[in-house]
């Protein structure tokens, strides 16, 4: 399969401090590529680097063979960027966020009409085009911000969190469109998220912590390198329950990912091990329960600690940069 993206020892600093740390790695062509991350990882860095909204310090970083620094207008024209923070115009239609995007994108006039339309049908919201978007649910404004990322028939489109603050069922049904892109227009989708389930949609995923890239594989292969099921008990007696563990049992202990009230640790096959384990353990236990390998636990094992949810937000660093983007239209 060919690759679209190449980024070779990329770093950008700021001030300097690395918020990418030399990052190399490739994307190809037709699948969904996935940064996956706290934030303040350098996922939306690396997505603004390639994206010209940013300069890279040192490295490079090729998008459909155009180098990012010096031919930016033409990357332009090869990208849909659907931004974390809300950016259509509320007091516009549907169709009128869609047709300013079309002349900024100088989107031909013999077709601008034909592609609004094939658009708004992508993410079936024709019967809408002339509703003021500010009457648009969550779900309803995510989609036109896709369907306005499409509509140049960009060659990759970037997705920074496509799902941030929606409801698990309005989730599901982006990604739905998600896949369908994908499968129906043969484009390459680049997406940046912290969520674990999300990233289960991914062909391949970039795991990213502190401006490094730590593991890149499919979500599967990443989740083997856990090496079993996850099982996790409460007793009254942690201190002598984990030297048991250790000593007795000869299990590795992991992270405890509840804060600090559960021992975890590793095991081939749980159901087999845990009836003998029960009976066999001479501590008394409070609770035990085990599931199968996840990217959170993949996350943890890398890592060392779970997504730091209230991380720093490199997103607050970088708004004004990205409200700069504009297409190559509307730069002239």
């Amino acid at each position: 399969m060919k690759t679209i993206v190449e980024v070779k020892d990329l770093v950008k600093k700021y001030d300097g401090l690395e918020a990418v740390k030399g990052i190399s790695f490739e994307v190809r062509r037709g699948e969904i590529f996935g940064f996956l991350g706290p934030n303040g990882a350098g996922k939306t860095t690396t997505i603004n680097i390639l994206c010209t909204l940013l300069s890279p310090t040192s490295g490079t970083a090729t998008l459909n063979g155009l180098d990012v620094v010096r031919e930016k207008d033409k990357v332009r024209e090869s990208i849909g960027l659907v931004f974390q923070d809300p950016s259509l115009d509320e007091r516009l239609t549907a169709r009128e966020n869609l047709e300013f995007h079309a002349y900024a994108y100088r989107v031909p006039k013999d077709v601008r009409e034909e592609r609004i339309d094939e658009v708004l049908n992508m993410v079936e919201l024709a019967d809408r085009g002339k509703d003021r978007v500010e009457t648009f649910s969550g779900g309803m404004k995510r989609r036109l911000e896709i369907a306005r990322g499409l509509l140049h028939y960009p060659k990759v489109l970037f997705l920074d969190e496509p799902t941030i603050g929606l409801d698990p069922q309005t989730r599901n049904s982006i990604w739905e469109y998600i896949q369908e892109l994908k499968r129906k227009h043969d484009i390459t989708i680049f997406l940046t998220t912290h969520y674990m389930d999300e990233a289960e949609n991914c062909d391949r995923i970039a795991i990213i912590d502190y401006g490094e890239i730590i593991a890149l594989d499919t979500p599967e292969a990443l989740k083997s390198q856990v090496g079993g099921d996850v099982v996790q008990i409460r007793t009254d007696n942690d201190r002598e329950a984990e030297k048991v563990l250790v000593e007795r049992f000869g299990v590795e202990l992991i992270q405890d990912r509840q804060g600090g009230d559960c021992l975890c640790f590793e095991v081939e096959s749980a159901e087999r091990f845990i009836p003998g384990f029960i009976r066999d353990f001479p501590i008394p236990i409070n609770s035990i329960s085990m599931h199968r390998p996840t990217l959170d636990d993949v996350f943890l094992k890398l890592t060392g600690h779970d997504i730091r949810p209230d991380g720093a937000d490199e997103m607050a660093s970088l708004r004004l940069a990205a409200r700069g983007f504009r297409g190559p239209a509307a730069r002239r």
